[in-house]
């Protein structure tokens, strides 16, 4: 089901709880909600649409994927300056972010993944991820 965005920053900065498999229909409404917005996101964390669990849904090529409690457990020693928007903010913002990622997660039947990002895609999941952990840019 498509959610609205969430812009209450107090809320934002929340760090999400972590996801269990119950959490299934919120990555899904996630994924939903992804969709709905293709022509202006490319990335959702679960607080966005008012659920502070640690879920993510990002574009990976021509398909969405959603990932519960993802954790980067490797990155480049190289960052990146680049500027970023958000959804749930007004403008964009400099943010910091790794050029290359490596990402542990469940995938949304909650079997355990890990993946290696690079370059725009793995901006993204680190700019949701830091959604997961109330970071806001």
């Amino acid at each position: 089901m498509v959610k609205n965005i969430i812009k209450d920053t107090d809320f934002l900065q929340k760090v999400a709880e972590p996801a269990t498999r119950k959490d299934k229909a919120v990555a899904e409404d996630l994924l939903d909600t992804l969709k709905a917005n293709k022509a202006i996101c490319v990335g959702l964390a679960a607080n966005m649409i008012g659920v502070a669990k640690s879920i993510i849904a990002v574009q990976v090529g021509k398909q969405n994927i959603a990932m519960l409690n993802p954790q980067i457990v490797k990155h480049s020693d190289e960052c990146s300056e680049v500027m970023e928007g958000c959804l749930s903010l007004l403008g964009e913002r400099p943010a910091k972010r790794y050029t290359w990622i490596e990402v542990e997660y469940k995938d949304i039947k909650f079997k355990p993944q890990k993946q290696r990002f690079s370059g725009f895609t793995a901006e993204v999941i680190q700019h949701e991820i830091d959604h997961c952990n109330g970071i806001l840019i």
